[in-house]
């Protein structure tokens, strides 16, 4: 089913109007500067971004190949870079519910600026999306609901919610002719999964994860690893959206007690809270701008 997505792309990826010295303009849109609203500036390096990351991200990722595989030792499931949706029943639910949730998106998250660049959001992101043509409307962050988007996503919230192990659950807003580059996972305790709300048909737009070159389509799920190196391409004119889900990867001892450890130390590191505070601080700037 082809969805007309024009009217979205504009109010989603318009000028923001700001004159010289990053002023507003007299005939632009206001649009809410996190940088401002939570008083974190964006690092100008990798080197910087590296320093926002939990501790035991910084220095464990040098240990992140030891503990990887031991995790993966310990899988119920493959450890393939793109895996099998059979083998997770509950994405029957995703494709079911595909166009409840399209529209919700369109509805909710393609509005205005309710959809704040993944970069403004999350520390962790901000070396990969600068350009704010990567744009994120989160539902859960950690295990963190996200109460007001909830609230406005409710069929959407309600599958999301019978997912096993749900970590982190967002609409993945990417714009045309945007290329994220090569980055990877922190942690093989988690999978992630996209379900295809909006495919522009006009070009290309794929993903490569380790040396397989896959392709989204609307009402499908692909659900992959991405600890394996991945990157993206939007080369269309239209805005690509999934809903995007990390769940914790199906294991037995003694890579779950592994994982669980890793996952609830960044659950409570301010890194993860920073993020949280980020998405309230959005949500309370755009609902001052009437979007």
């Amino acid at each position: 089913m082809a969805v007309e997505t024009k009217p979205a792309t504009r109010d989603l990826w318009r000028n923001s109007g700001k004159g010289p010295e990053g002023q507003p303009g007299s005939h632009g849109t206001r649009v809410p500067d996190l940088t401002v609203i939570s008083g974190v500036p964006a690092p100008d390096s990798k080197l910087e971004a590296d320093r926002n990351r939990p501790f035991i991200i910084r220095f464990g990722k040098h240990f992140r190949g030891f503990f990887d595989r031991l995790i993966a030792s310990s899988s119920i499931v493959s450890n393939d870079p793109v895996l099998d949706v059979r083998d997770f029943a509950w994405t029957a639910v995703l494709r079911e519910n595909w166009q409840a949730i399209r529209d919700e998106a369109i509805a909710v998250a393609l509005r205005g600026e309710a959809s704040p660049s993944l970069a403004a959001i999350s520390p962790d992101h901000r070396a990969i999306a600068r350009m704010n043509m990567w744009r994120s409307f989160f539902l859960w962050g950690y295990s963190f609901p996200i109460e007001d988007n909830l609230a406005q996503c409710p069929k959407t919230a309600e599958v999301v919610a019978k997912i096993p192990g749900l970590n982190s659950a967002f609409f993945s807003i990417l714009a045309p002719g945007t290329h994220i580059p090569d980055h990877r996972g922190v942690t093989k305790g988690l999978i992630t999964c996209h379900l295809g709300l909006i495919v522009p048909r006009d070009g290309d737009v794929r993903m490569r994860v380790d040396d397989r070159i896959v392709r989204w389509a609307e009402g499908e799920t692909l659900v992959f690893d991405d600890t394996y190196s991945h990157e993206v391409w939007n080369e269309t004119s239209g805005t690509r959206v999934v809903l995007l889900i990390q769940f914790e990867r199906p294991l037995r001892q003694p890579g779950k007690w592994i994982a669980d450890t890793f996952l609830k130390v960044v659950r409570r590191s301010a890194f993860v809270q920073e993020a949280r505070d980020n998405i309230h601080s959005w949500n309370e700037a755009v609902k001052q701008l009437d979007v």
